[in-house]
């Protein structure tokens, strides 16, 4: 059953993020219709480039033989192999299959994973859908602890459920980066702490976001905050993220 085993990262405030990862349900539906939109994709390319070639070729054989393999056959080639290297970067490890099917690829941190990372997992395509129908790929996922193909471990990255709060904190990051001008790592502190706020004791999530204002602001002491109350420290790491877009 899909979700069953959990991706498990620690960040940087110790606080643990859980990735309940994809299994074989959910990639085999996110494949199915992702190779779908590639086939159509490809075979709309081919169909619109062969009439436009035979309204400007104007029956000339010479001129369509010519061109047929340069702009009809080459470009839907691309389109077909691309597809999922190029969506998986654009969308940060997702296609529109993997968004209808709920998942998204991440690193082995939990990350976005990048560009030659995705590339290697796609060139891999080729040993998973040996013999055919993606045998080898499905057998590595039915095996492995983090249900993975050969792809993904020569990637190292991993297939995940994709409608989590961990999942959305660690989007949301870069967004917040460009937008405050802070540090990566102070952005995912707050980030952190914000979302597991209410799970912590007071006594804990103070002093973790105490330590935070004295390493953004070295001029202030542990001892200044120590009479700020708890909902004006939550407040206060509220004002210090921006909105993300």
């Amino acid at each position: 059953m899909d979700g069953n085993e959990q991706l498990n990262v620690t960040g940087l405030t110790g606080i643990e993020l859980n990735f309940p990862i994809a299994g074989p349900g959910s990639r085999s539906y996110a494949f199915v219709i992702d190779w779908h939109i590639r086939l159509l994709l490809s075979l709309a390319w081919l169909s619109g480039s062969w009439m436009l070639l035979r309204v400007f070729g104007r029956g000339d054989p010479k001129f369509f033989a010519g061109s047929s393999g340069l702009i009809i056959g080459w470009p839907a080639l691309m389109i077909y192999l691309l597809y999922h290297p190029a969506l998986e970067l654009l969308m940060h490890g997702r296609t529109p299959g993997k968004r209808m099917a709920g998942v998204r690829l991440v690193t082995q941190r939990g990350g976005q994973p990048s560009a030659g990372a995705i590339l290697t997992r796609n060139v891999f395509r080729l040993v998973d859908a040996l013999p055919g129908l993606y045998l080898v790929g499905l057998i590595a996922c039915l095996s492995t602890a983090q249900r993975v193909r050969i792809g993904d471990m020569a990637a190292g990255t991993i297939l995940v459920i994709d409608n989590t709060e961990s999942a959305r904190a660690l989007a949301r990051i870069p967004s917040l980066v460009a937008k405050s001008g802070l540090d990566p790592r102070v952005i995912e502190l707050a980030s952190e702490l914000l979302e597991r706020w209410p799970s912590l004791s007071i006594e804990r999530r103070t002093a973790l976001a105490r330590a935070l204002f004295t390493r953004i602001n070295p001029a202030l002491s542990i001892d200044a905050l120590a009479t700020v109350s708890d909902a004006d420290l939550r407040q206060r790491l509220r004002d210090l993220l921006p909105a993300a877009a």
